[in-house]
């Protein structure tokens, strides 16, 4: 079990130690898509991530990279741009510009039952407090379409540390989470896979 405490002193122990939170950012990325294509046959599987401007978000922009060479992937960004960490916007640049990646700033524009898996990066380990009302809304969306949901790192809504659950928050199918299990999801144990991103 790790705390985010915890995971912030590996990650600045790794930064001197050469290995960056861009790095960091990369390999959990790639390790979301890892666990995917062993769990789903992703060819022509619809694939919604919902992201925000954290680095959870940035996780999830990784993700699309990699998805998107095998199927079918929108972005729906419900952060705000102007708020996006350094990390984050620079994986946000990377996809923009990605034929094979639709980004969206409207819900409201789409239907979620189009989409067979719902990826949530919307807060990682960093949430605690309220959620506000249109993130509250967007996991409405979530818990009520039909694909199979992925929570990144810990399910939106849910502390990390504590496991204390906002008024709402999205009831995952499963979560892929980083380096080690952490404290707030331990009776989610069962659904939870923890990816190895090269903290150390």
């Amino acid at each position: 079990m790790i705390t985010r405490e915890e995971i912030q002193r590996l990650e600045n122990e790794s930064a001197k130690k050469g290995i960056s939170k861009l790095q960091l950012m990369e390999h959990a990325g790639k390790g979301i898509f890892n666990v995917l294509s062993e769990k789903f046959d992703l060819k022509d599987k619809r694939i919604l991530i919902v992201c925000y401007h954290g680095n959870n978000g940035g996780d999830g922009f990784v993700a699309a990279r990699f998805l998107c060479e095998i199927t079918e992937v929108d972005v729906l960004f419900v952060g705000d741009e102007e708020f996006l960490k350094d990390e984050a916007r620079i994986n946000y640049k990377r996809i923009t510009h990605n034929e094979r990646i639709q980004i969206i700033d409207d819900e409201t524009m789409i239907d979620f039952d189009d989409f067979d898996i719902i990826i949530d990066a919307i807060f990682g380990t960093g949430f605690k407090g309220k959620i506000d009302r249109d993130i509250l809304y967007t996991i409405d969306m979530i818990n009520d379409a039909r694909g199979f949901k992925v929570a990144i790192d810990i399910p939106t809504g849910i502390n990390g540390d504590t496991g204390e659950k906002s008024e709402k928050f999205v009831n995952a199918d499963l979560i892929i989470t980083f380096h080690d299990m952490k404290n707030g999801i331990a009776d989610l144990a069962d659904k939870t896979v923890v990816v190895d991103i090269g903290l150390r």
